[in-house]
């Protein structure tokens, strides 16, 4: 196969994920950039950006846009093909648009209901007030509200087992740890944020081939690493059995409305009436 041909071939491919790679290009080109700065700069930056209540009361707007390009992680290489697996799945079936509103009401809104949160338990004396300043940048938010919409692309049979695994393993992280994590609470927002965006998304035709499924695995790993961490032992473990009573329970509710349908269908029974 001629170079030209594998050239046009790519390229018609990334034109499907134009948003997708855009995206991955600027979060490599910051890493980099950071990198070649030097650590203190690093810091500084994320300190700038960090969409703590310090940083939101100075500058809402440019805290929220620029926390979206900077990680406290430089190793992008390690997890940032799985993010784009994540954005490129969801920008095949809800187009740059979908998935451009997606990752923003998880960042935006997950960001500032933490942040509405914090203070209230600040002022009530529940948190100290160092905590205003804390470092907190990076796409994670974004990521659970994209991952939270593909609700709307898992078959129907298995849509509420998806929801209760992914919510029930967020929802014990986030209490399982150590004093107040805000970051996995705020992950539960965001990712409850996309489930509920979910329900305005419609799919256009035929949706699961063979290379979203692949994207959709990868995903799925992502997701799990960013949101449980496969580390964690006891967790999922609760999570797939909250799942799986999902789908018995779905099941149990199918048989019985099969039988409902059955019997309101059903001739009357005239074995007892009078011969006339």
């Amino acid at each position: 196969m001629a170079w030209s041909t594998i050239v046009s071939r790519l390229l018609s491919g990334l034109v499907l994920v134009r948003v997708t790679a855009a995206y991955s290009v600027m979060l490599i080109l910051v890493a980099a950039a950071l990198v070649v700065l030097g650590p203190q700069a690093q810091c500084r930056v994320i300190d700038q950006l960090s969409t703590n209540l310090h940083n939101l009361a100075r500058g809402p707007v440019g805290t929220l846009i620029g926390s979206a390009f900077v990680t406290g992680d430089d190793r992008v290489y390690v997890w940032l093909p799985g993010l784009a697996c994540l954005l490129a799945l969801g920008e095949l079936l809800w187009r740059g648009k979908g998935v451009v509103v997606a990752f923003t009401v998880g960042h935006v809104g997950a960001t500032l209901i933490i942040a509405a949160v914090l203070a209230t338990a600040i002022v009530a004396g529940w948190l100290p007030a160092s905590i205003a300043g804390a470092s907190d940048v990076g796409i994670s938010y974004g990521a659970a509200a994209v991952l939270g919409t593909l609700t709307a692309a898992i078959p129907t049979w298995w849509r509420l087992a998806w929801v209760c695994f992914w919510l029930v393993n967020a929802v014990l992280v986030a209490t399982s740890a150590g004093g107040f994590d805000f970051t996995a609470v705020g992950h539960v927002v965001a990712l409850a944020l996309g489930i509920l965006l979910s329900t305005r998304f419609r799919l256009l035709g035929s949706h699961w081939t063979p290379l979203r499924l692949v994207l959709l695995a990868s995903a799925v790993a992502f997701g799990y690493n960013s949101l449980i961490g496969f580390s964690v032992v006891g967790t999922p473990v609760v999570g797939l059995a909250t799942a799986l009573i999902a789908l018995a329970a779905r099941a149990a509710a199918h048989r019985w409305r099969s039988r409902e349908r059955s019997r309101s269908v059903a001739p009357p029974d005239r074995s007892g009436a009078l011969a006339v």
